[in-house]
């Protein structure tokens, strides 16, 4: 398979991931493709016409939920209740210096880190983290006295672009300096690969794009994000 290289595939980042990075784990066809349940509601479209409405509401049981990121967001019919609608600033970093990765005590986190993640996850909200998203990518954590504080790690895959992903600080242990260190070392990690970083946060969270930015990234694009669940 050729996988995508030109930054243009960032345009409609969850379909070029599973159109081909991410092909492998994907479900469905060239109309509507998502992650399984366990890895994501991620879903991507490469348009949104009938046919790919028809397609995505094929993948997704009655009961289940599956957000749609991109420039294609559908109308979906009835028998679906909207959850949320946000609007998700994308961005890169094309400058290739390292960045600090601080003297915190940073491991790799593994199966076994799951449900701490999943706690850390519920506290926090920085994006859907479910089961089987460790798979997806490395990711690291700081834990002290045995509690996860911090984590950060890799989603999607899109070409030499990798995502920086799910990072998120226990608010008892914020300001420190943990998110800032833990990006650092992801980060540094596909600098060494040759990839190039990108990451999504949401448009209204202030905050953490302003410490992406003095971290190296730019603002790339901005598309909506639709979270819903077929009811019938």
């Amino acid at each position: 398979m050729t996988t995508l290289v030109s930054e243009a595939a960032l345009d409609n980042p969850v379909w070029s991931c599973l159109s081909t990075r991410h092909a492998h784990l994907a479900q469905g066809d060239g109309l509507a493709r998502r992650y399984p349940f366990a890895f994501s509601p991620l879903s991507g479209l490469p348009a949104a016409g009938q046919d790919n409405i028809e397609a995505l509401q094929a993948l997704v049981e009655i009961g289940d939920a599956v957000a749609v990121a991109g420039p294609h967001i559908p109308e979906l019919p009835p028998n679906w209740e909207t959850l949320q609608r946000i609007g998700v600033v994308q961005m890169i970093r094309r400058d290739t210096s390292p960045l600090a990765e601080g003297d915190a005590e940073v491991t790799v986190l593994a199966t076994a880190d799951i449900a701490d993640m999943l706690a850390l996850v519920e506290l926090t909200h920085p994006g859907p983290f479910r089961d089987r998203t460790i798979e997806l990518g490395t990711f690291v954590g700081v834990r002290q006295r045995g509690r996860l504080l911090a984590m950060a790690g890799e989603r999607m895959w899109i070409g030499n672009h990798r995502e920086v992903s799910g990072v998120c600080t226990h608010p008892d242990s914020q300001g420190r300096g943990l998110a800032r260190a833990l990006v650092g070392r992801v980060v540094n990690r596909m600098l060494r690969s040759g990839q190039v970083p990108i990451l999504h946060a949401e448009s209204v969270n202030e905050r953490a794009i302003a410490m992406y930015e003095r971290l190296g990234f730019v603002r790339r694009a901005e598309f909506p994000l639709l979270y819903a669940k077929r009811t019938a």
